[in-house]
């Protein structure tokens, strides 16, 4: 999945000949799983029409701040769509906009817009030789730098004059390569390897029984897909569970019981940055298995239980430069249990929630966490959705590991 999926691109288009290539440059953002609104300089749509770019992105193009066609029409606010953005995409970028940007000239939708954002904004450079090789324009990429804009160099190739030089505007394919990595590099878990469980763990009693708990899953799978979302290489180990992965760069390992938990983790635990175990792991198991299913009888069964294998202690002794993350759901004195795990299984976090707290526990989509940290602080944070707790677990750990 690209890191473009689920970004919100304003895609701006103004007037050259090469307009014609955001067709394309359109249908791979979406391919690539962003959401895209076009707007246009008036000009441009001499160029390429916005009945084609609105089909292709799904989503009103905007060409003018008023719809003159339609007098009871709402303005196309300029603050609400470039606030809406993550990017801002100048695709051509001609000579007269570029200088427009770099000294503050308003004179149309896209520049207002521009002149609003707060997002990161790249433009494509598109125009004839002697025009990007002239002293004013260089002196507008210098200027447009110093802003932090972000250039898409121009190629070297056939322009529309007939000439053969620099000026000609990227292809969208490499325009749509140059930002992913121009964001890659950039994210603070690039580099990194993350391994994450979730889910419960089944501990069979016979081929049809087990014994397990109510663990969705779903506050390990929201960590693994918002630690590759921030560029790290992720491992997730993962007992049963329904729940599905959004980002296909998580490399997910499917497990059962506890001890196929506990080869899997060890199996990566040298070789990652952080760790951080959100699985409820069975703590007992049957101490013999029954091959055949257990047929119902008069009275009681009686099952023999034995420990499983305590994950989080074991990788705890053993842990060299990671960053070692667990989980604790208690129901009665949660901090002070908490503070005895983190001390015991010598953690950095422990990531407390109560089963008493409404909105947090197994199974629903928030979570209701405390942080504990390594050097006693207690962290309380209201209920959230079990994507925005997972922010907050990475974010800490990002501060953490790059003090």
């Amino acid at each position: 999945m690209s890191v473009l999926s689920g970004k919100k691109i304003v895609l701006g288009v103004t007037a050259g000949i090469a307009a014609y290539k955001t067709t394309f440059l359109v249908r791979l953002f979406v391919k690539a799983g962003a959401e895209v609104k076009v707007v246009m300089t008036p000009s441009a749509k001499d160029f390429v029409t916005p009945l084609t770019l609105s089909t292709l992105s799904k989503n009103e193009v905007h060409t003018s701040f008023t719809n003159e066609d339609d007098e009871n029409a709402q303005w196309n606010n300029h603050v609400e769509l470039a606030l809406w953005a993550d990017l801002f995409v100048i695709a051509p970028a001609t000579a007269n906009t570029l200088s427009k940007m770099a000294h503050g000239t308003c004179d149309n939708l896209l520049l207002a817009v521009y002149l609003s954002a707060k997002c990161p904004v790249y433009y494509a450079p598109a125009m004839d030789l002697d025009m990007y090789q002239h002293p004013s324009t260089k002196a507008t990429f210098t200027t447009l730098a110093s802003f932090g804009n972000i250039q898409i160099p121009a190629t070297h190739g056939e322009l529309a004059s007939g000439l053969v030089g620099q000026g000609r505007m990227a292809e969208p394919e490499a325009i749509v390569a140059f930002i992913e990595n121009d964001i890659a590099k950039n994210l603070p878990l690039r580099g990194k390897k993350v391994l994450i469980t979730a889910g419960p763990t089944y501990e069979a009693i016979d081929p049809v029984r087990f014994i397990g708990n109510h663990s969705s899953g779903k506050m390990g799978y929201a960590i693994a897909d918002a630690a590759a979302n921030l560029g790290a290489e992720v491992v997730l180990v993962s007992g049963p569970s329904v729940v599905a992965l959004r980002n296909p760069f998580v490399n997910k390992i499917a497990v059962t019981s506890a001890k196929e938990m506990y080869e899997a983790v060890h199996a990566h635990f040298d070789s990652c940055n952080v760790a951080i175990l959100s699985a409820a792991v069975a703590d007992y198991r049957p101490v013999s298995v029954a091959s055949e299913k257990i047929k119902k009888k008069e009275g009681s069964l009686t099952l023999q239980l034995e420990k499983t294998e305590d994950i989080l202690a074991s990788i705890g002794k053993i842990k060299a430069s990671q960053f070692l993350v667990g989980f604790a759901l208690e129901t009665q004195n949660e901090l002070e249990n908490a503070k005895i795990k983190l001390e015991k299984k010598n953690l950095d976090l422990i990531v407390l929630n109560s089963l008493k707290d409404k909105g947090a526990g197994f199974k629903g989509d928030t979570n209701k966490v405390t942080f504990v940290t390594k050097d006693n602080k207690v962290v309380p944070f209201s209920v959230k959705p079990k994507t925005e707790v997972a922010k907050d677990i990475l974010e800490y750990i990002i501060a953490q590991i790059h003090a």
